[in-house]
């Protein structure tokens, strides 16, 4: 008999991209959820730090929880019957946040996560405020229930959002992104070393989905609680799509307990 598995769909895409097609194409596939990159509502738009018009329109165009942008995604995923992690410039006072939220197939909201290490050294994070805590939602599946924590990109460098999802029973961690992931001029494919270490230090799956090029370098990729890279796209834009065997992740984390010890 086949072990419990989750399909997760990583939408390597630019956000003028149609989400309910996409939608419509990992529920083809039979994903039961899909991974938006980061701040998906304005692209990871940037703007001119020297031109305070710019920056107070960029501030401007944050969207609230219960506005349209989710709501839109919330009635993608009711209708295709699948979950969503949509992202988005969030409306804050007196800054915005870079939020993410896990929508489930039915169109509720299961978890709300706020960036916690934002790039505040850069545009346009310096313009956002940061999050404070982190948490995990236990998203109803067709495999049962899955342990599910969001970290919004540079969170997956930093240990104590790893701790705080491990001691809430992460199983698998979703990462919107925006940045070089293979590519880097300066750094190389090092963001991918470390999410691997991240997985086996946690033992915990993740799936990280990245911009394509030319804005990001794309290879949104999974990797598995050994730290084994399960797949990987190419810079183009695609829809990558893979399998979290649900059965190896909780036993690995029974046999490993200690490494998940916080």
């Amino acid at each position: 008999m086949a072990g419990r598995s989750l399909r997760v769909a990583m939408a390597q895409v630019m956000n003028d991209a149609d989400v309910d097609a996409i939608a419509a194409s990992a529920a083809a596939e039979g994903a039961d959820v899909i991974v938006f990159p980061e701040m998906f509502s304005n692209g990871y738009s940037r703007f001119d730090p020297e031109d305070r018009t710019a920056r107070q329109a960029w501030i401007d165009a944050a969207v609230p929880i219960d506005g349209a942008f989710v709501k839109g995604v919330r009635e993608v995923a009711r209708r295709h019957g699948l979950a969503i992690v949509a992202t988005f410039l969030e409306r804050g006072s007196p800054k915005p946040f870079n939020s993410a939220v896990l929508i489930d197939s039915r169109g509720d909201v299961v978890l709300h996560q706020r960036k916690r290490h934002i790039c505040f050294f850069d545009i346009p994070e310096e313009a956002c405020a940061a999050g404070e805590t982190s948490s995990v939602a236990r998203l109803r599946t067709a495999a049962g229930e899955v342990t599910i924590g969001i970290m919004i990109c540079m969170d997956r460098e930093f240990p104590d959002v790893a701790a705080d999802l491990v001691g809430e029973g992460v199983e698998i961690i979703l990462v919107p992104n925006s940045c070089p992931l293979v590519d880097d001029p300066a750094v190389g494919d090092v963001r991918v070393a470390g999410v691997r270490a991240l997985a086996f230090q946690s033992v915990l799956g993740v799936a990280v989905a990245n911009y394509p090029a030319p804005k990001d370098d794309g290879r949104s990729f999974a990797v598995d609680p050994l730290g084994k890279v399960l797949s990987m796209g190419g810079p183009q834009p695609d829809l990558v799509i893979t399998d979290f065997d649900l059965d190896r992740i909780r036993a690995l984390q029974k046999e490993d307990w200690f490494r998940r010890v916080r």
